[in-house]
């Protein structure tokens, strides 16, 4: 399956569970289950159904070793997130993307190098930008007339 195809179907708790074995490569069911008991109020069940699931849809791998399985994410990170991200703008009016994506900005905390990152990005793209984006809507029927 696809990351992006994974990736819709990935719940935000799965996503915890994700970033967990994403910032250690791999880990058992033991470390998995310590460190998200510690950040949410969830029991081991409740963790262990996570991971199972999150191995069905092939963003887990499990192998075993000894008594202990360890885990190993099947998709990249940065992949997983831009594919969540694009997955939730697509669904908005394209008219209105923008915008979304600078509220969006605005309430974040992000690194001076990573402003500069999205400056360089956008100073880039504006060159062969249109002057405006069609709405997207309704079919033929919009005339780019959408309220935000």
């Amino acid at each position: 399956m696809a990351t992006t195809e994974v990736t819709a179907t990935i719940s935000d708790a799965e996503w915890r569970v994700m970033r967990v074995v994403w910032t250690l490569k791999q880990a058992d069911s033991r470390t998995i289950i310590s460190l998200l008991e510690k950040q949410h109020d969830w029991k081991a069940p409740t963790i262990k159904t996570l991971i199972g699931r999150l191995v069905k849809k092939g963003a887990l791998a499990t192998t075993k070793q000894g008594r202990q399985y360890i885990y190993t994410p099947q998709i990249k990170e940065q992949a997983a997130m831009d594919a969540a991200l694009l997955t939730e703008l697509n669904q908005m009016c394209a008219m209105h993307r923008g915008t979304a994506l600078a509220h969006v900005i605005d309430q974040l905390d992000l690194s001076r190098g990573d402003v500069e990152t999205l400056m360089a990005h956008l100073e880039q793209k504006l060159p062969t930008a249109p002057a405006s984006v069609p709405c997207d809507c309704l079919p033929d029927d919009c005339e780019g007339s959408c309220d935000v």
